[in-house]
């Protein structure tokens, strides 16, 4: 019988001519064996909290991960079973990654940043059986443990025991160095990431192990952070944050070399571990950057071999992108959410963007990044219309593929997709003709100022250009005649002062002139999240009763 050709795009075959391939399941476990068996000397080299530096390589990682599968099988840990961490980037955490899921668990990454109360929250939520812990959050965690029921075990990742905690390494001795990793359905769930809670309780994303495997095919291309078994790569983001942007799988997939620097992030340690372990590719938000260029500024010294850096979690100014580039470093943006795995884009060039002049070309880098295969985006206006891809509408931005969240863990009434399975970021955007999108504001941040929108996100990157100026955000308040107007809040640079009037002096020219804010407020140390961008909500907290000079 003839297959039904389709008469319209997207119609779907009634009975389609299947291939002669091969199908096996897209696995996190087979990232790891990959490594074991090809890349077996390579290299995992993790801070300790003491100073000292661990290191071993693939074929070791895969004998102990080995050991702490066959533990978590003995124990009774069932597919399925959430098990939680709270831990820096570390080998133990890494060892954790490929364990857990690989038996048909959940790990779930638990942020130590949070408060409490949300880390309870979290716990509870996600039905943890097991915690695994970094020694400095050991007393948390028997401060809470009376409020996790479903915690049966707590394990204490390093040697500096606290009561609570019993040992990880002993939990893996005696057990076998093989384990015989099991094949199941690829959708199966594998990790478990909280968003930040900026909004109400946070909510769980659950990462199958397809859309875990897609991620870090998709992010390895050359369009995306181009890696190979050629880069050594040191993944600063935070494990428990989205899986470290999925660097732990890049890193099994491509054979990299993995650097991992504990709880040591202050600028004088990420520098002697990108320099001394000649670390090629990083990942890390602004914040970490913004340290590390005022370091370097101060006491001089130098980030080679590194060649290249995602950065992501808010907007990267024109000012970083420069500092970072006289540092023979190409600041690449990334945007996404925990909901997209991370990656949604990512600011890699085209032959159109090289050929561009010098000007154009600094233009089209600072935007978030073009789309990248497999996640497609789109803009609507208020009435739900989609916008051109022109550069210059603005809207709403929808994403949709398939390592994107259609709905959050355990909140079945949740209706998060349009009609058309399109899960919308909250973020307003334009996207150019060469595909490259730039995020205006987000919906809850954008302002409304006498009927005209003000995009907080470029006022906020043409302040942080000024040179007294480390920190800046931008939140609307009401205002008698405009109904809201932008109030500046600065972190000024160490040893330097600003004022209004020499902002708006600076700003003048930069971006329109109605735009410039009305009034500039002087904090000593801007709010940030427990992942380490600006937190808008405190801000709108701390200024609600403002009000602007008549």
């Amino acid at each position: 019988m003839a297959a039904h050709i389709p008469r319209m795009p997207g119609d779907v075959l009634e009975t389609p001519m299947f291939g002669l391939m091969q199908d096996r399941p897209l696995l996190i476990s087979s990232m790891l064996t990959y490594a074991a068996t090809y890349h077996p000397r390579r290299e995992l080299v993790s801070a300790l909290p003491d100073g000292t530096i661990h290191r071993y390589d693939y074929a070791a990682s895969a004998r102990r991960i080995a050991q702490l599968a066959n533990a978590l099988v003995a124990y009774g840990i069932r597919p399925g079973d959430r098990i939680g961490t709270l831990a820096w980037n570390g080998y133990r955490h890494f060892e954790l990654f490929f364990a857990v899921s690989g038996i048909g668990a959940v790990l779930h990454t638990v942020n130590p940043r949070l408060f409490e109360e949300q880390i309870a929250y979290i716990v509870n939520h996600g039905e943890d059986r097991m915690l695994f812990v970094d020694a400095s959050f050991l007393p948390m965690v028997e401060r809470l443990s009376p409020r996790l029921p479903t915690v049966e075990k707590v394990f204490a990742l390093s040697k500096d025991m606290n009561a609570i905690g019993e040992d990880y390494e002993q939990f893996l001795a005696g057990h076998s160095e093989q384990f015989d990793w099991p094949s199941f359905d690829e959708r199966t769930a594998s990790a478990l990431c909280y968003t930040s809670g900026t909004t109400g309780d946070p909510k769980g994303v659950l990462y199958s192990h397809r859309s875990t495997v897609l991620h870090a095919m998709g992010a390895a291309q050359k369009s995306a952070m181009n890696l190979g078994c050629d880069d050594s790569m040191i993944a600063i983001a935070p494990m428990y944050h989205a899986c470290a942007w999925g660097m732990p799988y890049l890193a099994a997939m491509t054979g990299a070399k993995l650097i991992m620097p504990g709880p040591r992030h202050d600028p004088a340690s990420i520098v002697s571990l990108i320099t001394n372990e000649g670390a090629t590719f990083a990942c890390g938000v602004p914040t970490v950057w913004t340290m590390v260029l005022r370091h370097l500024a101060e006491q001089g010294g130098s980030l080679a071999p590194l060649n290249r850096t995602t950065i992501g979690g808010s907007a990267v100014s024109r000012a970083m992108i420069d500092g970072l580039a006289d540092h023979g470093v190409r600041a690449l943006h990334l945007w996404g959410m925990t909901e997209m795995s991370p990656v949604g884009t990512v600011g890699t060039d085209t032959p159109e963007v090289l050929a561009m002049p010098a000007a154009n070309r600094a233009d089209i880098r600072a935007k978030q990044g073009r789309g990248q295969f497999m996640v497609e985006l789109k803009i609507v206006g208020e009435d739900g219309a989609r916008l051109s891809h022109d550069g210059e509408q603005s809207g709403a931005l929808w994403v949709r593929g398939p390592w994107i969240a259609r709905s959050y863990f355990r909140r079945p009434d949740d209706d998060l997709l349009d009609a058309d399975g399109w899960f919308p970021t909250g973020d307003v955007a334009t996207i150019d003709p060469f595909g490259y999108m730039k995020i205006t504001d987000r919906v809850k941040d954008i302002i409304k100022s006498g009927g005209e929108w003000i995009s907080t996100v470029d006022l906020e990157n043409a302040a942080v250009a000024h040179p007294a100026v480390e920190l800046a955000a931008v939140i609307g308040c009401f205002h008698q005649k405009w109904e809201e107007r932008p109030l500046m809040i600065i972190q000024p640079s160490p040893g330097q002062s600003i004022d209004h009037r020499q902002l708006s002096v600076f700003l003048d020219g930069r971006v329109a002139r109605w735009w410039i804010p009305d009034a500039v407020e002087i904090i000593a140390a801007m709010p940030l999240t427990a992942t380490g961008k600006i937190d808008k909500r405190a801000l709108r907290t701390r200024f609600a009763d403002f009000r602007f000079p008549s």
